[in-house]
């Protein structure tokens, strides 16, 4: 039986403040369409206080960025990325080009072909997220993409050294400093100093994910992330101290970013609220992770394993930290989630920050139909065919014909009709 012993606010409550947001950014995205640079500017100086001679930054800017930095900080931007090019390349290195001949004469395949251009937004107003440079400038550099825009808005009023250091070494061909929805519109729409770009990708707050829901088709994106989202499983080998740091670990994302606690021990599920509160008297960021415990944090108990894997693929939770003592059990039966985490020795924030695997991940039940950010994103696989020879064609032909038939279409049919003509007396 699963029991429900803390829920979280019903999403109806917030479907008031999800309506407000999309209207808001509905009419930032017309006035950027209709009004370009002058636009972009204005949203600048309203949320951001920032009104730069240029929101691209110039190869001074950007070197004095990463000369602001020690010693220490570039090691570790640099160590971080090295592991997730590492995993980018392998994951690269498993996409293949396919070249078939399926009947006598025919040849199919497929070609994987990097976008054109990508902009990768790197959030930094509240926290400055300078791994998601890593995360999306870098895996788009080791696709292939040949134009990659890299943008984050100003933090304390100025480019946040670290971020516009790790875009550098990330790869990106441009540095922009300019954020929220403007910078989401104008690099999707392009104005006179913009140029647009295919694909936009990168997590942002609830206005950025709404602008590139309402863009997506104009511009590519790789999803549209919602509130960052935890949940732990365990059972009765684990340590409750460790399973509430890691709950609130990600519930300082935001007042809204759900932490959801599963487990088959009903000792654990009673022990842990008083370690929660424990840790939060304690938690420099508890103003933010205790509302959000509050509001969205959630205790489920189970009778059995198969129960939390059963609950756990209902949450289709974007991270997913199991902490039993056969964690394996969950990688071979699970089939919803952004990411896993398996066994106490690693955690949400290894991934979010530098262990190699991408934080850019599905949320809000959207792992029940797509992965996150990766290479393949990046890549189109693009199919071809050729026919080698006149009977290839009559063959293929004729079961043409008579299905177009089937279908009504009379001008297919003849685009299959002229070849049998043409090639059946040679064949």
């Amino acid at each position: 039986m699963i029991r429900y012993l803390k829920k979280s606010k019903p999403v109806e409550a917030q479907a008031e403040i999800a309506a407000q947001v999309r209207d808001t950014v509905e009419q930032i995205i017309a006035n950027v369409a209709k009004n370009g640079d002058v636009a972009v500017r204005e949203y600048s100086k309203q949320f951001d206080k920032w009104d730069p001679v240029s929101f691209r930054l110039s190869d001074e800017e950007i070197a004095a960025c990463v000369a602001s930095l020690s010693e220490q900080e570039i090691g570790d931007i640099t160590f971080a990325q090295a592991q997730v090019r590492r995993f980018a390349e392998a994951q690269k290195a498993s996409m293949h080009d396919v070249e078939v001949e399926t009947l006598p004469g025919v040849i199919l395949g497929h070609r994987n072909i990097p976008v054109n251009s990508v902009a990768c937004y790197i959030p930094g107003g509240k926290y400055p997220l300078l791994a998601s440079a890593h995360m999306s400038v870098l895996t788009a550099k080791v696709a292939g993409v040949k134009r990659v825009v890299a943008a984050a808005p100003p933090f304390d009023g100025k480019p946040h050294p670290a971020i516009v250091t790790a875009m550098y070494l990330a790869g990106a061909d441009e540095i922009y400093c300019v954020g929220g929805v403007q910078a989401i519109s104008a690099f999707a729409l392009g104005t006179d100093t913009f140029n647009p770009v295919d694909m936009i990708v990168g997590p942002g707050n609830a206005f950025v994910a709404e602008a590139k829901r309402q863009l997506f088709g104009k511009i590519g994106i790789d999803l549209i992330a919602g509130p960052t989202e935890t949940l732990v499983i365990a059972d009765d080998s684990s340590d409750v101290e460790i399973i509430a740091a890691d709950l609130l670990g990600q519930a300082e994302h935001g007042v809204n970013s759900p932490a959801v606690f599963l487990t088959n021990s009903p000792e654990l599920a009673e022990t842990l609220p008083a370690e929660i509160q424990r840790q939060l008297a304690i938690l420099p960021t508890a103003p933010v992770a205790s509302v959000a415990w509050r509001d969205y944090g959630e205790i489920i108990l189970c009778d059995t394993v198969d129960e939390m894997v059963q609950e756990a693929d209902r949450i289709a939770s974007e991270h997913v930290q199991v902490m039993t003592r056969d964690p394996l059990y969950f990688l071979e039966h699970m089939t919803n989630y952004g990411a896993l985490f398996l066994g106490e020795r690693t955690n949400v924030s290894y991934g979010d920050k530098v262990i190699g695997t991408n934080h850019t991940l599905p949320t809000t039940g959207t792992a029940r139909y797509t992965g996150g950010l990766w290479v393949g994103k990046f890549i189109k696989t693009c199919t071809y065919q050729r026919i080698l020879t006149d009977e290839a064609s009559v063959l293929v032909g004729e079961y043409c014909s008579r299905l177009c038939g089937m279908e009504g279409f009379a001008g297919h049919k003849e685009q299959a009709d002229i070849r049998i003509r043409r090639y059946k007396q040679s064949a």
